[in-house]
């Protein structure tokens, strides 16, 4: 009895996360780009040699931009850009300008929403 009560509570305790894998979000990439999360926002990047797109997303919903501000420096081997990004509606950030883009290059961002502190995100170009 005892025997069978510890293998039914060990299986059940291995089977608990497989059942609640899929459930909650999808922190995966929505739009080609490299996604990072930070507490409880994902961010996404898509780094493009004329624009950088930051898109914000909270519990695997857009977040709106309006009213955040963001910087971006990207390192390509000793060369440094920083951008400003803006709020171009919905939930994205955008710095248009020319990029340096590719593997290995690095790519540090500061963000800052609404009533919330700054946070740091960092991106390596695949």
């Amino acid at each position: 009895m005892k025997k069978t009560l510890l293998a039914l509570c060990c299986s059940t305790c291995l089977l608990t996360p497989v059942a609640f894998a899929g459930v909650g979000h999808d922190h995966g990439p929505k739009h080609g780009g490299i996604a990072r999360e930070v507490g409880d926002v994902t961010y996404e990047l898509v780094a493009r040699a004329e624009t950088l797109t930051l898109y914000l997303f909270a519990g695997g919903k857009p977040l709106a931009a309006a009213g955040a501000k963001a910087e971006a420096t990207v390192h390509a081997g000793s060369d440094k850009t920083t951008a400003m990004l803006a709020p171009a509606g919905d939930n994205r950030l955008v710095a248009p300008g020319s990029f340096k883009v590719g593997v290995g290059v690095r790519v540090a961002v500061s963000v800052t929403l609404p009533n919330k502190p700054e946070v740091k995100v960092n991106f390596r170009l695949k």
